[in-house]
This record gives C-alpha cells, structure tokens and sequence, in this order.
C-alpha cells in the first residue's frame, strides 16, 4: 500500500473475551477505497475484527488508527455516523420505514428519504409502511438506507447476506458494488464479512483474511 495511506491499520491488536483471545496480536491494514472482503472460518474472528472499526469493540491491548488517527482518541458516536454498520440479521425499530430513517437524522425530510428508500431499490411508497411487515431482504435494505443516512465515508457489512434467498442477496451484492464505485456519488469504503467464497469473487475488490484470530493471508 506504498504511497496511499489505509483506511484502517491494526497494529498488534488483541482482544480478549472470558480470558480467551478472540483477535491476537494482529497485524493488518484495509485499503481506502473498493471492498474488501474480510473472510475466514467461523469463530475465526471475522466480526470482531469488524466491530473494532467503529467502537463496538476495544481492543484490550495494540492500537487501531482510522485514516492515521489513533481511534483511542476518537469520540465513538461521531466515529459511527462516519463508519456505519450493518448487521447480520436486521433489526428494525417500531414505526414505518420513515420513523426507522429518521432514527439515524431526525431532521430527514419525506423526499431525502425517498431519495434513500430508492437508493437501497426500494420504492417510494415503503416509506409509511410498517418497517416490522418488511420481508427479510426488504428490512436488510431498509437497515442499509438508516446506516447511509448520515452520510457515512465507510460502510461495515456483518455477513449481510447470510439470511438471505439467492436474489435477494444478490440485489445487496449489487448495491454494495454502486455504494463503493465514485460515480455513483457516494465511493465508500466497504468491509465486507463474508464466508462465501463465490460472493467474495463477485463483489471484492481487495481481502483479508483471518484465521484463529490472526491475518493469515
């Protein structure tokens, strides 16, 4: 990565849970653009290593610098509005699709929001519905539009796709392709969890690859 600072560099970091590590002393940087698919078998370590980049795990030892700022430093809830994460499985609030949008800005207004629904391939007319009707694939997407409505510059995808059928998984694949290409106005950042090696071959631009903890490739 000569020349381009990394989104994330992970220096020596572990993180210990009931004594045992979960990350050891790992090593490893993100590159600051694309999607990089973070994989590996499961227990390995892939979503802790995840949820270290926006705070919802700390490190118990090493440090992690976001675009070379040591995240010791950083206010959490200003770091997450910035890196925004979606999870495995959606969680959705009580309300509508705009009540759930407005979750995330409570100054959204009707048409940013329809603007959002459409971004994630969701029609205008889900905006008033109840966000607990959703489909699975309906709220993931739902779930996606909440974490762009701050305007996130990085997105943290927790195997987004892993309770998902086939096409439904695919429209995500695809919007995380034009959430991480410049033309489309947004040229995020993706970290991309995924156990699915046909999937990392479609959409991922760079990988990274943990095992026991460790970065092994």
């Amino acid at each position: 990565m000569t020349g381009t600072q990394p989104l994330f560099r992970f220096e020596e970091v572990t993180v210990e849970r009931g004594g045992r590590p979960i990350l050891d002393d790992l090593t490893a940087e993100v590159a600051a653009s694309g999607i990089t698919a973070v994989t590996g078998p499961s227990g390995s370590g892939k979503s802790t290593f995840l949820r270290c980049c926006n705070l919802l795990e700390v490190p118990t030892s090493g440090r992690i610098l976001y675009r070379g700022d040591d995240l010791a430093g950083v206010d959490p809830q200003r770091l997450r509005r910035e890196v925004a994460m979606v999870f495995q499985h959606p969680t959705v609030f009580p309300g509508t699709a705009l009540d759930n949008l407005r979750a995330a800005d409570r100054d959204l207004g009707e048409d940013a929001a329809s603007d959002l629904l459409d971004e994630v391939g969701l029609t205008p007319d889900y905006l008033h519905r109840e966000a607990d009707a959703f489909s699975g694939g309906e709220a993931q997407r739902l779930c996606l539009a909440r974490a762009l409505a701050t305007r996130p510059q990085v997105l943290l995808a927790d195997e987004v796709t892993s309770a998902l059928d086939e096409d439904a998984a695919t429209v995500l694949e695809n919007l995380a392709r034009h959430l991480a290409d410049p033309a489309s106005g947004r040229g995020l950042a993706v970290l991309w969890v995924s156990h699915n090696a046909g999937q990392v071959r479609r959409i991922a631009d760079h990988e990274l690859r943990i095992e026991a903890g460790e970065v092994v490739a």
